[in-house]
């Protein structure tokens, strides 16, 4: 039930912000995991000014503000989230050419903007053919496949703040790591992404991208819902392999499973909770360190109330 505080502020989102704004929403509905339980307030913005007047109506509130993009590496806990959610997902889907530069609105999807670079003769993204999300995502937990990452491509980025304000970082202020980039918990949300590439060859480009995209098919469990590749790298390992050899594919709680295709990515089989989720994690963890004394860490970000 929500309580007249969020049927007020919802409201007042309604009437000043020409947007969807959603009540008791489940996120389930919104993330690759479908899973989650229901936001306060899920609101919808489709441009940066609806965004900018979102964050003017919330900054005079005391209500918790989650932001999300297109859901496709997180898992909601069950119990859901409190307070305003603001999914980018449905934003900033625009592309130009600035003379040798590409420049995306977050909102464009990586595997389509892997093909668009291509389009344009721009050699290495073909490592984001397959990878779902939006490019804002993608920057934002520096996703990588096959040796590439976004670090290595990216030139600077647009982001607003909590206020509204704009302003570009550039590629070294982003201080990108495996998986992790000082966008992280900044409270900072990517609107613009301009990659700078070298020039290729279109078809060795195109046979590269055909190359990942089949292996990508015929290894991972794409069928099936799930936030991607559950578990970062281990220096040293792969996380699929140790998970593999410790006898865990297949291994199941609830409605969460190891993926038999696949040991690194966990899959909904259907009627999967974020307890399954989270229990799975915590069962492959003790064995994996029981077993070869490795930790492995979850790259899929955990949100929500515990």
């Amino acid at each position: 039930m929500v309580n007249k505080e969020f049927l007020d502020l919802a409201e007042q989102l309604k009437s000043s912000v020409s947007c969807t704004v959603r009540l008791n929403e489940l996120m389930s509905g919104h993330t690759s995991f479908k899973i989650g339980g229901p936001a306060d307030i899920l609101v919808l913005p489709e441009s940066v000014e609806q965004l900018r007047e979102v964050l003017k109506v919330v900054k005079e509130t005391v209500v918790p503000l989650t932001l999300l993009g297109n859901g496709s590496n997180v898992l909601v806990r069950d119990k859901g989230i409190r307070g305003i959610v603001i999914k980018l997902g449905n934003m900033l889907r625009h592309f130009y050419e600035a003379e040798d530069l590409l420049v995306f609105g977050s909102g464009y999807s990586l595997a389509l903007a892997s093909y668009k670079a291509m389009e344009c003769g721009k050699t290495g993204m073909e490592f984001a053919v397959g990878i779902p999300g939006s490019i804002g995502g993608a920057v934002y937990m520096n996703a990588g496949a096959y040796d590439g990452e976004m670090q290595n491509i990216v030139n600077c980025v647009k982001v607003m703040d909590l206020q509204g304000n704009e302003r570009v970082l550039t590629a070294e202020e982003l201080n990108f790591g495996y998986r992790k980039t000082s966008l992280q918990n900044s409270g900072l949300i990517v609107t613009e992404v301009t990659l700078k590439m070298p020039s290729g060859n279109k078809d060795e480009i195109k046979s590269k991208m055909d190359d990942f995209s089949h292996r990508r098919i015929s290894k991972q469990p794409l069928e099936m819902p799930s936030a991607g590749s559950m578990f970062k790298r281990p220096p040293g390992y792969f996380a699929g392999t140790l998970i593999d050899q410790a006898g865990l594919k297949g291994y199941t709680v609830g409605g969460a499973q190891i993926s038999t295709k696949h040991a690194g990515f966990v899959v909904n089989v259907g009627g999967a909770t974020a307890a399954d989720v989270l229990q799975l994690i915590k069962d492959v963890q003790t064995k994996i360190k029981a077993g070869v004394g490795v930790e492995l860490q979850p790259e899929v970000l955990v949100i929500g109330e515990e």
